[in-house]
């Protein structure tokens, strides 16, 4: 995909409290493409409940120990996306924010050296030409630059708040938002 000056690569977006599409809702997405073609990006917070080792033995020498496979967005949520942080920009195939990038297809040999954190993601979240920017003028998604700590986070499962507590004081109310509105 080719890139545009409004692009919004290396942008987060953060769901909104209107949006109610369980495939979205509370969710931190990274965008690593964004173009008059689509966008596509992979949500950071929502880890699984499976180890990367166990599910893709040939990238587990890539990810800490332990680490989840996480729920990249509903697109192909059986195939296999990587993004990591790299030695140096530009080492990506897909490059994203500063050294952060996705890998694409087979990992190039010296690739995988060059590699000093990675993160498996199950899927990936697509928007088709001007459907991101649709649901951008519904309110249903937040912008803000992602920090590379977004990325890599300990504590996935805090991100969306944390996020929204960061952009300042008018969005504390919403980054205590439950995820299930009604048992507020």
């Amino acid at each position: 995909m080719p890139a545009e000056t409004n692009s919004l690569r290396g942008n987060l977006l953060v769901s909104s409290g209107g949006l109610f599409d369980p495939n979205f809702r509370h969710t931190v997405v990274l965008l690593g493409e964004h173009n008059a073609e689509g966008a596509l990006g992979v949500v950071l917070n929502r880890a699984l409940d499976v180890e990367a080792k166990d599910a893709v033995p040939d990238l587990a020498d890539l990810v800490p120990p332990r680490d989840p496979v996480f729920q990249g967005g509903p697109v192909q949520p059986e195939g296999v996306v990587l993004l990591a942080d790299f030695d140096s920009e530009g080492a990506a195939d897909m490059p994203v924010l500063q050294t952060i990038g996705f890998v694409i297809g087979e990992i190039a040999p010296g690739t995988r050296e060059a590699i000093v954190r990675a993160r498996v993601f199950a899927g990936y979240a697509g928007w088709g030409p001007g459907q991101l920017e649709a649901e951008l003028e519904q309110d249903s998604w937040i912008v803000t630059p992602a920090l590379p700590d977004d990325v890599f986070t300990d504590n996935p499962e805090l991100l969306w708040s944390r996020v929204l507590q960061r952009m300042g004081p008018e969005y504390l109310r919403l980054s205590r938002m439950p995820f299930d509105p009604s048992m507020n």
